[in-house]
């Protein structure tokens, strides 16, 4: 039995420089690790632990210090879970649209009618196969469809003309934006239109106020324009941050001007009255002699040093003209 334990391929060796290294570090919870390391290819993992007959932190504390020698590698941190795929919505045949619109308890019929009329159009075959895909796959009632239906025709119009018609397709991305937001009662519904409706008007303004009037906002500014009026900001402040940008960087810059206001909503300034009180607090002062603080001299009149130089130099005149006559 003895014999067995050296067969060969059982038995392992390392280099007299690593036992070196090993014995002088004087650690036997190392030692020990190192060996279940060479033998499992330096894979360290929670194996190691139960292998050995550890707790995590006296394992994890051998093996910190054989990375501190170079003799591991370090522990590599768990991969992230990947989130599934969204589910896909199955593929909906003609038997399944017709045996739909046939049924006179389903709300889908008159979901239909009411698209047709908002688009003012008869849907084509693939156009029902979206709707229905909207209707059955997302789950929301059919008011909340048909009011979600509406605001992707008024965006598509504002946006290309007036009297355009959307594809089913753009119709179908904003429903399913509204799911992915959980608007899926009426009254969530109404309380959404009213906020984009917000969020069109003031977008329009802050534009204005930081010079763009010619143009809409593209995607990443809106997103900023929409963080700024989520933390309350009115106009005059946006605009001094505006100004503040353009002073310090010469140019319009999103990020930057979005910095400013981040930094004065997470010190609780909203008002033009908070940011200027901040900022005069901040002003430095120049310190007088002895010490304390002390505001910076204002400047004199002009031609006020002139008049003083000429008042000595006739003082001076006068005084060596009476030592002279004193003298004498």
């Amino acid at each position: 039995m003895a014999n067995e334990t050296y067969l060969p391929g059982s038995i392992l060796s390392m280099p007299a420089a690593v036992a070196d290294r090993l014995i002088t570090a004087g650690n036997g919870d190392a030692a020990l690790l190192y060996l279940h390391l060479l033998s499992t290819g330096g894979l360290y993992d929670q194996r190691a632990a139960k292998r050995l007959k550890w707790d995590a932190p006296r394992c994890d504390a051998a093996h910190a210090l054989l990375v501190g020698m170079g003799l591991a590698r370090p522990a590599q941190a768990p991969a992230a879970p990947v989130a599934p795929p969204a589910p896909e919505p199955p593929e909906y045949s003609a038997e399944d649209i017709r045996r739909e619109l046939e049924d006179h308890a389903s709300p889908f019929p008159a979901l239909v009618q009411a698209v047709q009329g908002l688009l003012g159009k008869v849907l084509s075959t693939a156009d029902l196969r979206t709707l229905y895909t909207i209707y059955d796959f997302s789950g929301l009632p059919p008011e909340v469809i048909l009011l979600a239906v509406n605001r992707a025709i008024e965006d598509y119009r504002r946006k290309y003309g007036a009297g355009r018609v959307p594809r089913m397709s753009w119709v179908k991305s904003e429903v399913f934006h509204w799911k992915e937001l959980g608007v899926d009662t009426a009254e969530l519904a109404e309380e959404h239109l009213r906020r984009l409706d917000l969020l069109r008007d003031r977008t329009g303004q802050i534009l204005a106020l930081v010079g763009i009037r010619d143009r809409a906002a593209v995607a990443k500014e809106r997103e900023y324009i929409e963080s700024w009026i989520d933390m309350g900001f009115p106009d005059e402040v946006i605009r001094l941050a505006y100004e503040k940008t353009v002073f310090q960087k010469q140019s319009m810059s999103w990020p930057y001007m979005n910095s400013i206001l981040k930094r004065w909503h997470q010190q609780g300034l909203h008002t033009l009255a908070d940011v200027q009180s901040a900022e005069t607090r901040r002003r430095p002062t120049r310190p007088a002699a002895n010490g304390a603080g002390a505001t910076l001299p204002q400047p004199g009149r002009p031609g006020e040093a002139e008049d003083r130089a000429r008042a000595d130099m006739e003082r001076l005149r006068r005084r060596m003209e009476q030592e002279k006559r004193e003298g004498k």
